[in-house]
Parts: C-alpha cells; sequence; structure tokens
C-alpha cells in the first residue's frame, strides 16, 4: 500500500560561485514514501516554478546508480542516510513523516559550487587525464585468452573499476581526500598487464595532480570506504602508497 509523508527541506541555495549562500526552508506535503529522492526534488520544483520562484539546481543524469552525477550531502551523509546507494536510488521511504531533511553540495576546495546544489567535479576529469589511460597494439584483435591474468587480480581489479567517480569519498573525508578515487583509478589498471607500461608514470601524474587540484590527504579515518555507494575498499589506498613510493625510488 502506498505511503506519503509530510516533509520539511532546508535546501542550500546559492546564485553563483562567487554568491554568498544560505539554507532556504521548504514543506512538502503527500510526498509518496515509493518516489526516490530526486523525483521528490522534481516534485519541489514543480511547486516553486508554479510559485514563480527559482527552481533548485542539482545534477543527474541516468537515475540508475552509474553515472555519479546525483552528488547531495543529506543529512550529514553524502549520498543520504542509506548504504551502497546514490542518491538517485534514495527512496523517500527512508525518512519520517514530518522529519526534517538537509540537502547541501559536497563542502570541498576541489567541487566549487557552480549553482545551489551543482558543484564542479571537473577535477575528477583532470585528474584521470593525467595517466587514466593504457597503451595497447591497435592491429589486430587479440584473443580475450591470450594474457593468462590471475583470476585474484582480474576479481580486485573490476571491483576497483566500479567506482564511478561521484566524489562521496571527497565529501565524507575531513581533510576532502581524493585519495579513494584515485586509489581506485590506480588499483583498475596496475592490476592487470595491459596497465603494468605506464603504471609508475601514471601513479605519479595522478597524484600531482590530486595535489595541484587542492584535495587534502589521507589520514586513514576510513568514512570514504563508509560512504561509498559502489564499497571501493581502501585496501586500495595502501596499493596507491606502495605504487608511489616503489615509482618514487626507481627515480
Amino acid at each position: 500500500m502506498e505511503k506519503f509523508i509530510n516533509i520539511t527541506l532546508k535546501i542550500w541555495r546559492q546564485a553563483g560561485p562567487k554568491a554568498k549562500g544560505k539554507f532556504e526552508t521548504y514543506q512538502l506535503e503527500k510526498v509518496s514514501t515509493d518516489s526516490s529522492f530526486l523525483e521528490m526534488l522534481d516534485i519541489l520544483n514543480e511547486k516553486l516554478i508554479s510559485e514563480h520562484i527559482d527552481p533548485i539546481a542539482f545534477d543527474h543524469d541516468c537515475r540508475e546508480g552509474i553515472c555519479g552525477m546525483c552528488s547531495l550531502y543529506i543529512n550529514g551523509h553524502p549520498h543520504g542516510p542509506d548504504t551502497e546507494v546514490t542518491t538517485c536510488q534514495l527512496h523517500m521511504r527512508k525518512f519520517k513523516d514530518g522529519e526534517t531533511i538537509v540537502v547541501e553540495p559536497w563542502r570541498s576546495a576541489g567541487f566549487p559550487v557552480i549553482k545551489d546544489l551543482v558543484v564542479d567535479r571537473g577535477a575528477f576529469d583532470k585528474i584521470i587525464q593525467a595517466g587514466g589511460y593504457v597503451s595497447v597494439n591497435t592491429g589486430g584483435v587479440p584473443d580475450g585468452n591470450a594474457i593468462p591474468i590471475p583470476k585474484e587480480h582480474a576479481d580486485e581489479a573490476m571491483d576497483a573499476a566500479t567506482c564511478i567517480g561521484c566524489g562521496a569519498c571527497v565529501a565524507a573525508c575531513k581533510n576532502g581526500s581524493a585519495m579513494l578515487f584515485v586509489s581506485a583509478k590506480v588499483s583498475h589498471l596496475a592490476l592487470l598487464p595491459q596497465g603494468k607500461v605506464e603504471a609508475a608514470r601514471r601513479v605519479k601524474a595522478m597524484v600531482a595532480k590530486m595535489d595541484e587540484l587542492g584535495f587534502g590527504n589521507c589520514t586513514n579515518t576510513g568514512a570514504c570506504e563508509a560512504e561509498c555507494p559502489k564499497n571501493i575498499s581502501i585496501s586500495n589506498i595502501a596499493r596507491l602508497n606502495r605504487q608511489f613510493l616503489s615509482a618514487k625510488f626507481k627515480d
């Protein structure tokens, strides 16, 4: 049976990157608990537009939990109170009737606010551009089993590759560190033979770019792993540190 709740929303409003932002309070009645969090925001925006109020800007794309665009900080948690889900997979059944829900953008020097709940996550693209590639022979297509890869390495690489680059790890970290993201991208390439050609160059370049873009350092509090919607392990950070030190020693 479909249920409905009444909620109070405290949402961060900011007209632009240099504007001073503040929380605005909105009331929504009869919100279906079967609706997703983003659908609830759509309903709110329809209400605001009908009242000739500027709608709330928020990011979204696939609404299937794979694009990483829906970067919202909800009641003190990246992507909200549920575990291992993105905001678009969060449903209103996780909230109680009469509850006040606080919604903010990611808070990080590396992710400046564009408007309201939208942040510029282009820093992650720049980190990928610094080293997230492999050298390949573009001649004939090799057989899929031509390069033997231990199953445990293939499994670990696949687990790391599930990172969607949403930035929840940065938002959760007290230092605004991007180490979980960078380590996932380094790991899924470094574990496979195809990624070993640029391994040393990759880890140095990506770490240098991460530091240049203003992300903090890792102090192993583990908040990133706890809030990651894809459950990326912090063991990848240990691998990143080993790879980085090894590359520096070779220099």
